[in-house]
């Protein structure tokens, strides 16, 4: 972290998809970073009528934002709740679970599996983001037992994650987001912001990590850490007589509902290196612009890193790693035409779109 090269990485890795009720673009770019560690999930079709997509961004390395991209969205899946309707449940346990599943040998395994996965290999791979396939959300999912080996006392990793992650099904909009990448909906033009940038300053952030015996230097948490809750850092969960929500700094994320309508156009997910040199409204305007004359989703989210890209790193602003998903909704909202209710050539093209996606 702050650590920059001689010159920025620009290589790109975008993709695009759609399904009958939406499509997006996205795109990713190491930049100034010495390290790619921003990692991003894009399931259009979680289930038959729900879309996921998430953005992580990784600090002290890169393999919690990998590990949340492979498994965060498979616990949204298993949790009781989920089954039952209640996303927003599903969504904190699944954040909270996280940080479980790190522990003992098992975590630590497949984090050190995960953190090398970029330094073993070469060329055009290096520094760009990392994500699991598509096909893997359709899998069998275990119940992560444990495993003995030296490393079962493992009390989790000290590098961490922000995780925003959006769930749409139908015409609900559900957000959980636990530090300071954000979630922008443009209504009428207007943005509307889904999430609230979790900074040790705001209130109800310095409160907490106050009884939990933490502190606060130059608006980092202990003097380290410029956020206030994330998945992983491990050093700062140590408190045995609290829970997990209570830690200084916590996994638990905000939950934010909307019912989205025809003033809804679409939503963007974005780490804090757009966040550093756009605001809400500046990027939802921008996307405005771009979408008069580009149909491609990918693209507007790579011409948005250009635009904030530093010519150099004296300023900082500019000089992280960026990621961006964009979900543009189609209309109507609520509900479009089933694959059954689609002429054959539509359905045939829908299938494309998706095996092109999976390769």
């Amino acid at each position: 972290m702050g650590v920059y090269l001689s010159s920025p990485k620009t290589d790109k890795a975008s993709q695009d998809g759609e399904n009958d009720r939406l499509r997006y673009g996205l795109s990713s770019m190491q930049g100034w970073r010495t390290t790619m560690e921003d990692a991003h999930a894009a399931y259009p079709d979680l289930d038959s009528s729900t879309s996921f997509f998430g953005v992580y961004d990784g600090h002290g390395g890169q393999a919690v934002s990998k590990f949340c991209a492979k498994y965060l969205h498979e616990q949204v899946l298993k949790h009781e709740s989920y089954l039952s309707g209640d996303l927003g449940t599903s969504l904190q346990k699944a954040f909270l679970r996280m940080d479980e599943m790190m522990r003992g040998q098992r975590g630590w395994r497949e984090l050190s599996r995960l953190g090398d996965n970029v330094e073993k290999v070469s060329g055009m791979i290096e520094g760009l983001i990392w994500s699991p396939r598509s096909g893997q959300v359709n899998g069998h999912f275990d119940d992560w037992p444990d495993e003995e080996g030296p490393h079962s006392g493992f009390d989790g990793p000290n590098c961490g994650s922000t995780a925003c992650v959006a769930i749409i099904r139908n015409n609900q909009l559900v957000v959980a987001n636990a530090g300071d990448s954000r979630c922008v909906i443009s209504r009428k033009g207007q943005a509307y912001e889904m999430s609230k940038d979790h900074k040790p300053g705001l209130e109800v952030e310095r409160e907490r990590i106050r009884n939990a015996g933490g502190f606060i230097v130059v608006g980092r948490v202990n003097g380290t850490l410029n956020l206030s809750r994330a998945i992983g850092d491990t050093e700062f969960k140590q408190n045995k007589k609290l829970p997990a929500e209570q830690q200084i700094v916590t996994a638990n994320p905000d939950i934010k509902t909307v019912e989205l309508c025809d003033d809804d156009e679409f939503l963007v997910l974005a780490c804090d290196g757009i966040w550093d040199c756009m605001s809400s409204q500046q990027l939802v305007d921008y996307v405005h612009e771009q979408l008069n004359t580009e149909t491609k989703l990918s693209v507007i989210c790579e011409r948005v890193f250009s635009r904030c890209l530093a010519p150099n790193t004296n300023g900082g602003e500019g000089c992280d790693n960026m990621s961006m998903i964009l979900v543009q909704f189609k209309r109507p909202v609520q509900a479009g035409p089933s694959a059954e209710q689609q002429p054959t050539s539509s359905r045939q093209s829908m299938e494309v779109d998706r095996n092109n996606m999976e390769k």
